[in-house]
């Protein structure tokens, strides 16, 4: 079959249907709504299933033990896109990687699920992961073929599917949150459904909405290239199994040498793969510029990260454990906090979507954008600091601090990331399309891999210096990326 033009996709699907958008925005609206539910629903109470004690239904252990492996967990699960990117690239396409991706973590949420002991746990982990890097950089992908590159209603598009994510995200943590006082293996079977109803949705829908989009591999392997790829693959399986086998007996293999050396990988491989597409013979000269230009937008992406992440660690640690969760009457689960963010993001988000079509080449420019991300992440922190200043690190803190956190973090998001996902499909070499969204959410990847060191230094002792350290240096930074996006602006080669 010959190779698909762009214009042959977007010619294919639907153009008018799901709010004025494209007809297949509505089918990954609501894939990427029923796989957030699922994911979220599951992360919103790990943490707690973690340092739990056995007792109360949880695996008992170490609090700080139990944050690292949630850092380091979201950090695998955000570089596993790397290789779903790769498999979209080179051979089967995104339709298929989304597909594939969910019948995983359907699986590792049926895991866990199971009453079992810490080998169930981490064998639920590894489908999760596998499975998220395969879904959830190509689902974005798919949402970026839909559009043309100067099409106005892009940013607008990437707005109302991060919406989508977002009402995901938001009723999952109540659902599961109530549900884990009884049992956390309710919480996660009902996680589990929720990425069942997402592959219906999918399965259904996408032959009408989608047309040809996501349906071929844009850098196909010819035969040759196949054969090496597989065994190569088979060679690194088996070698990676030898060393875990001998280096586990021997201590070389520990958690914090494995927590170390994911975070080397976390930014080693985003730094190959710049490398590798910067000078890949298929990279063209515009497209080497618009890499130069991404760089530091990926950096910003890590930072502000750092800080949003720590929603399901610290700042989940902080709701369990610092919080006044009896509030006006009702006694809070620590879990529902989780909800907040997206909350906010489904609020704020169609009046962002608004405001980036009002403006129209009024708007600011995407390194504009990234730079108040950044400022509002960083002020985020700053306002969590203040209940332990103001009255001490003893007493319970009015829930309501947290909550105004949440708020700042979200307006950062909505400044940052749906614009950091459409600037990715704008600025990603054809040839490594897929590949590009996939380091896009290397930059989450980075940022967990960081947070499993950094949580490390957190306690109700230092909480004044590690959330003043973190914000301030995220302020810090945001100012000093507004006053050089002219400059990365010019790298950008006309996107805007």
């Amino acid at each position: 079959m010959s190779k698909l033009t762009k214009q042959q996709i977007i010619e294919s699907a639907p153009q008018k249907g799901f709010f004025g958008h494209p007809k297949g925005l509505f089918t990954l609206f609501f894939t990427e709504f029923w796989e957030r539910f699922s994911y979220y629903g599951m992360r919103a109470i790990l943490v707690f299933y973690m340092y739990y004690e056995v007792s109360n239904g949880g695996l008992g252990l170490d609090k700080t033990i139990a944050l690292s492996i949630m850092s380091i967990y979201g950090s695998l699960v955000y570089m596993s896109g790397i290789i779903g990117g790769w498999l979209a690239d080179r051979l089967f396409g995104t339709s298929k990687a989304v597909f594939y991706g969910g019948i995983l973590i359907m699986f590792g949420h049926l895991v866990l699920a199971i009453p079992g002991n810490l080998t169930m746990f981490f064998i639920s982990m590894v489908l999760i992961v596998l499975g998220t890097g395969l879904l959830k950089p190509n689902v974005s992908s798919v949402v970026g073929d839909l559009y043309t590159e100067d099409d106005h209603r892009r940013d607008a598009g990437f707005s109302i599917f991060y919406m989508g994510i977002n009402m995901g995200a938001f009723v999952s943590p109540l659902i599961v949150g109530s549900l884990m006082k009884t049992s956390f293996h309710l919480g996660f079977g009902v996680a589990a459904v929720g990425m069942f109803l997402g592959l219906v949705v999918f399965i259904a829908t996408k032959k009408k909405n989608l047309g040809l989009a996501g349906t071929q591999a844009p850098n196909p392997l010819n035969p040759s290239e196949k054969k090496r790829a597989l065994v190569i693959s088979l060679v690194s399986t088996i070698v990676t199994a030898l060393l875990v086998a001998i280096s586990i007996p021997q201590g070389w293999l520990t958690f914090d040498s494995f927590v170390a050396f994911v975070g080397i990988l976390a930014f080693l491989i985003p730094t190959a793969y710049f490398i590798v597409m910067y000078r890949s013979p298929k990279t063209t000269e515009v497209e080497q510029s618009r890499i130069i230009a991404y760089i530091p937008l990926f950096l910003a992406s890590v930072l502000f990260w750092v800080i949003a992440e720590q929603g399901a660690t610290v700042l989940a640690l902080f709701a369990d454990t610092r919080a006044n969760l009896n509030f006006m009457g009702i006694e809070l689960s620590p879990a529902w906090f989780q909800s907040f963010w997206p909350l906010f993001v489904i609020i704020l988000a169609p009046m962002f979507a608004w405001l980036w079509v009002k403006l129209g080449d009024r708007q600011p420019t995407i390194p504009q954008k990234f730079s108040l991300g950044l400022l509002f992440g960083g002020l985020s922190f700053i306002v969590i600091l203040l209940p332990s200043y103001l009255g001490g690190g003893d007493a319970l803190v009015n829930p309501l601090w947290l909550v105004l956190s949440i708020f700042f973090v979200a307006v950062g998001e909505l400044c940052l990331s749906p614009v950091g996902l459409s600037a990715t499909t704008k600025l990603a070499p054809a040839a490594f399309s897929a590949q590009t969204m996939s380091l896009w959410f290397l930059s989450n990847a980075a940022a967990q891999a960081l947070n499993a060191q950094l949580v490390k230094f957190y306690s109700a002792e230092t909480e004044i210096i590690y959330f003043g350290t973190i914000g301030g240096s995220a302020i810090v930074l945001s100012i000093l990326l507004f006053f050089i996006s002219p400059v990365i602006q010019r790298f950008m080669k006309g996107i805007r």
